[in-house]
């Protein structure tokens, strides 16, 4: 059994990437894999002001916000799942926010490497290529973290709510999950 954690971006509910997600989990938790799911959008996370007071007070970042909850089960997941919409060609500020406050966890020396990465994406272009900024900073973070790529699905031409089930995309979510 894995611990995942997915950390998801869009501030739609029941949006497309959503739909990814929730495919993900439900994948995954049907082969007895535990799961944890950050809604990043709908946290208070500040951004980082680089201060270099990471965990002096006892919690990872000094500022008192949402991101504290996140630490522990960034450390004990086996598996992180980022799963978002495309904000103009890489990650909703939601999740970069996150992202960035993971510098608190290199400061205090917390080791979050080896584990392994999905990234699933979806948005309203329909230019593939659209996506190559987004791919290009989930790979240049996997790396840099030590973690393993192990898939990626990503979904052009999805607006409205509900277009991503006129793919196969939700299908290859639930079967990612279910093989992490």
């Amino acid at each position: 059994m894995k611990k995942i954690l997915v950390l998801t971006g869009s501030p739609r509910k029941n949006g497309n990437s959503e739909a990814l997600a929730d495919a993900f989990i439900e994948g995954a938790q049907s082969k007895g894999n535990s799961v944890f799911k950050f809604e990043c959008a709908n946290k208070n996370i500040r951004t980082c002001i680089a201060c270099n007071t990471c965990y002096s007070t006892g919690k990872a970042c000094t500022l008192d916000d949402d991101f504290n909850e996140l630490p522990p089960y960034l450390k004990e997941a086996d598996v992180v799942v980022f799963a978002c919409p495309l904000y103009w060609f890489t990650f909703p500020a939601s999740i970069k926010l996150v992202i960035d406050k993971f510098y608190a966890l290199l400061i205090g020396n917390v080791d979050i490497s080896k584990k392994d990465a999905y990234l699933l994406v979806c948005g309203e272009d329909i230019n593939i290529n659209a996506f190559d900024g987004i791919i290009l900073t989930y790979k240049q973070l996997v790396n840099y973290l030590d973690w393993e790529d192990k898939g990626q699905i990503i979904v052009p031409n999805v607006r409205k709510i509900g277009d991503i089930n006129t793919s196969s995309a939700i299908i290859q979510a639930k079967e990612m999950g279910e093989n992490v």
